[in-house]
């Protein structure tokens, strides 16, 4: 696992499975190397493109804001149903963190240095373009139905708890943003 990639997502650490953890580090290393993005425009460009150009919360904000708070609803799902509904954390958190790996390949810069789609996230969103990519580097089914599953093109298909947990934990935190656009 490369130092950049764990600069970006120390939460990679908390993925016990010594492969699945090394898979999900590897996946965010090829989108890096196929991007034009760097780990410093994550940290400084808006997680969304739907919001406005002056939205303080970055796209590493974003996601690891998202991967928190679906390892905590995981945990007090663990905790509390009494193994009736129970939550793989390691796959639960993998997911988390790649489920938006394919913006990578979705966005670009533009010549001000701002994040604009491209003319590949116009044809693949990034739904596809990150299962595709973990895909290439070993992830396993169940997280890259995480990936695929993440999004609106996720309602289409039957959720696993972990996919909908993520799914949830990510649009709890983008849709107050776009619908305070509205008013």
């Amino acid at each position: 696992m490369n130092k950049e990639v764990l600069e970006l997502w120390p939460e990679l650490m908390w993925i016990q499975q010594e492969e699945l953890r090394e898979a999900t580090a590897k996946t965010w290393e090829l989108a890096l190397e196929k991007s034009v993005l760097d780990p410093d425009n994550l940290k400084r460009i808006p997680f969304t493109l739907l919001c406005g150009p002056d939205l303080k919360v970055t796209f590493m904000d974003h996601k690891r804001s998202v991967v928190h708070i679906a390892r905590d609803a995981g945990e007090k799902i663990n905790a509390m149903y009494h193994g009736e509904l129970t939550v793989d954390m390691d796959v639960l958190i993998a997911g988390a963190i790649l489920c938006d790996v394919g913006k990578l390949l979705e966005y670009v810069l533009d010549k001000n240095g701002k994040a604009v789609q491209g003319n590949y996230g116009k044809y693949l969103r990034h739904p596809f373009s990150g299962v595709s990519l973990a895909e290439q580097c070993g992830v396993p089914a169940e997280v890259c139905h995480i990936i695929a599953a993440h999004a609106g093109e996720g309602d289409l298909i039957k959720r696993s708890a972990e996919a909908y947990i993520v799914h949830h934990a990510d649009f709890m935190t983008f849709l107050p943003f776009k619908e305070r656009l509205k008013v």
